[in-house]
């Protein structure tokens, strides 16, 4: 074993996880650290992994922290639907009440429509390659993220009309390049931007959130940015209601309107898309298995969700929803559960 070797490799997402967490972790111990929010005014953080809802973020900074100090947050969330299932991992530090960092690490293994079409593609396989696999197709995405707290107080200016207001951006790294070039998308990695208002009318119990995103992204970028020789980024809206039932439990509704860069876009396959599959699918078709019309994406959906919120103290936080997400490439009606757990430090 050679010790030079072994640390000149690459640090895999997971070692740099463990290493920010346990950096995280330090700021506990720090004068600095804080925790002086009203409970769950913080959000439960999005599948982006900045602080707001589970699919659109909001103005506020994640965590508990305020004004006078730090605070760090760790979460994963899973989702479950008919065809796919996503792992997310990420961690966000809020200084200040001001400034948020934040990073995720997304993995959606496919089922189902892909594994058919891996069966297929890998009687190719000496032709082209496509990013398909059978039964194990796996898409993998870091998104860095940041936020900037521009003016009003979500929390403590009850009185006022004004809301809390936001900016912020994501970078987004989409792993599986020769899938999304399969599936036509312009880019695998690109950046969006956005600008959120999040209000808390405390005599009723409720939040309200806009958030206008500046974004080329397929599936939150999922299945890349752009479609084609196109990458035209565009302004989508979201927004988010929440309902405290009591100080420890919420209920609410989101919305986040999504592109069209590739709807009713055929699987492109060789170096000009022209491979014949034909002669393959003839064959599938003979032994039961019908690929029908998956080599078309359907058009992308907008996403909904309707989600339960439980902490039963700062430091720990449980989400559960139903996710109605529509289409997603070339699947439809991907509506199913999800869960989120994060720990608040």
């Amino acid at each position: 074993m050679n010790p030079v070797s072994n640390f000149s490799k690459r640090p895999t997402p997971k070692t740099l996880l463990l290493g920010i967490c346990l950096m995280l972790w330090s700021f506990a111990a720090w004068s600095q650290y804080d925790d002086g929010k009203v409970l769950l005014t913080g959000g439960v953080g999005s599948i982006d992994g900045a602080g707001g809802g589970g699919i659109t973020p909001w103005a506020v900074i994640n965590g508990y922290g305020t004004r006078d100090g730090i605070n760090a947050g760790v979460r994963y969330t899973f989702a479950y639907l008919p065809d796919y299932s996503l792992n997310s991992i990420s961690l966000n530090i809020g200084f200040y009440d001001r400034l948020e960092l934040s990073y995720a690490y997304s993995v959606l293994p496919t089922g189902g429509t892909f594994d058919t079409l891996g069966l297929v593609f890998d009687l190719l396989n000496d032709i082209v390659a496509t990013g398909i696999e059978p039964f194990n197709t796996t898409i993998k995405m870091d998104i860095y993220g940041a936020k900037l707290r521009l003016f009003g107080d979500a929390v403590y200016n009850s009185q006022s009309l004004i809301p809390q207001v936001a900016i912020g951006g994501f970078y987004k790294e989409n792993k599986n390049k020769v899938l999304l070039k399969t599936l036509q998308a312009n880019k695998a990695k690109d950046w969006e931007g956005y600008i959120s208002a999040t209000k808390i009318f405390f005599p009723i119990s409720t939040l309200f959130n806009v958030t206008a995103r500046y974004t080329s992204a397929n599936q939150t970028g999922l299945t890349g940015f752009g479609g084609g020789d196109k990458n035209d980024r565009e302004i989508r809206f979201e927004g988010s209601i929440a309902h405290l039932l009591n100080k420890r439990t919420a209920v609410g509704v989101e919305y986040a309107q999504h592109g069209d860069n590739l709807d009713d876009r055929s699987v492109a396959l060789g170096n000009e898309g022209n491979i014949n599959l034909t002669p393959v699918t003839n064959l599938l078709s003979g032994l039961g298995l019908n690929i029908g019309n998956t080599l078309t994406q359907l058009d992308e959906s907008d996403w909904m969700d309707v989600f339960v919120a439980f902490a039963p103290s700062k430091n720990l936080s449980f989400t559960f929803a139903y996710a109605m997400l529509g289409n997603i490439t070339l699947t439809p009606e991907q509506h199913g559960f999800y869960a989120s757990f994060q720990a608040s430090f």
